[in-house]
């Protein structure tokens, strides 16, 4: 595929900084993946995280992946299964087709993943999923407010990957009401993962009674004050530091007390983004909660007491 084919689709290929290929959408004015790379992203916020070696042979691992997308988080985790494998349940909820067939043309994104991964991916894209019982895969295309409704009531998850488009670019996949639907299909001691450190969502995703840890960050990434989310039904058992987490810092446990933590809200499911946005910044205008810029000038300002 050239560069100039997917623009002419609104999705431009590029290399990022691992060498692996991702897109950058013109609808959301955003790339799929960080500055880390797209294979580095996967691995550190959805696959290390997940602690994969938690599940045997005996085990059914059940998998709810949000936003598909270019397939990278699914083929990271079912790359690292541990071995003998446990049974796969699977789950994806995504709009567009078009990410994973590009992806699917490339010979380099083809040649990072066994036999095995690839052909899941290809069921994904030509039979929307596969069945190889009892590893079984759905494929749910469409807004995923609506398709998630349609998996059934019963079904729970062991590891949710929430990879939506950024809350200021998607917030329909961010609000108060979309995170709660998702909680409440976590098993005990589930795992949400998201690459995401909005005080928006991690303030929704602690009221829905889940336990919240910091992500470290992937190797090549930017290290910033926070580097994305892991929250955790109870029930399981988690420990407070553990491969790829850490407890949420002070700064962080600060950011959920200010403006930036008023949620998005969708309580029909139905509103478009910009509704969702103009709804927040009446809320946030209306709140009494500390404004996030004075958050950030007093946390920038004790990091410049602490270098002296």
């Amino acid at each position: 595929m050239t560069g100039s084919a997917a623009d002419a689709d609104g999705l431009r290929a590029y290399p990022t900084a691992d060498g692996s290929f991702s897109l950058e959408s013109e609808r959301f004015g955003e790339p799929f993946h960080n500055s880390a790379g797209a294979l580095n992203e996967a691995r550190a916020k959805f696959s290390r995280p997940a602690e994969l070696n938690r599940f045997c042979a005996a085990d059914r691992l059940r998998i709810l992946d949000v936003c598909v997308g270019l397939g990278y988080n699914t083929a990271v985790i079912l790359e690292n299964l541990p071995e003998p494998t446990p049974a796969v349940q699977w789950w994806g909820l995504e709009l567009d087709r078009r990410p994973l067939d590009l992806a699917l043309e490339q010979p380099t994104f083809r040649g990072l993943w066994r036999a095995d991964v690839l052909e899941r991916l290809e069921g994904i894209q030509a039979n929307d999923g596969w069945s190889d019982p009892p590893n079984i895969g759905h494929q749910l295309w469409g807004d995923a407010r609506t398709a998630l409704a349609r998996i059934p009531d019963q079904q729970r998850f062991d590891l949710i990957l929430q990879d939506a488009f950024s809350p200021q670019r998607c917030p329909e996949l961010w609000t108060e009401e979309f995170l709660a639907g998702l909680s409440a299909r976590l098993a005990p001691g589930g795992r949400l993962l998201t690459y995401s450190r909005s005080a928006a969502v991690r303030a929704s995703l602690q009221r829905a009674g889940l336990q919240l840890y910091s992500l470290l960050p992937a190797p090549g990434e930017r290290v910033g004050w926070s580097s994305g989310t892991m929250a955790v039904q109870p029930g399981g058992s988690c420990t407070a530091e553990g491969p790829g987490w850490r407890p949420f810092s002070p700064m962080e446990k600060e950011h959920l007390f200010t403006r930036a933590a008023v949620p998005f809200r969708d309580p029909d499911g139905e509103a478009s983004s910009s509704e969702i946005l103009e709804k927040r910044v009446l809320e946030q205008q209306a709140c009494g909660l500390e404004p996030t810029n004075a958050w950030q000038r007093r946390w920038r300002g004790d990091a410049a007491l602490q270098s002296r």
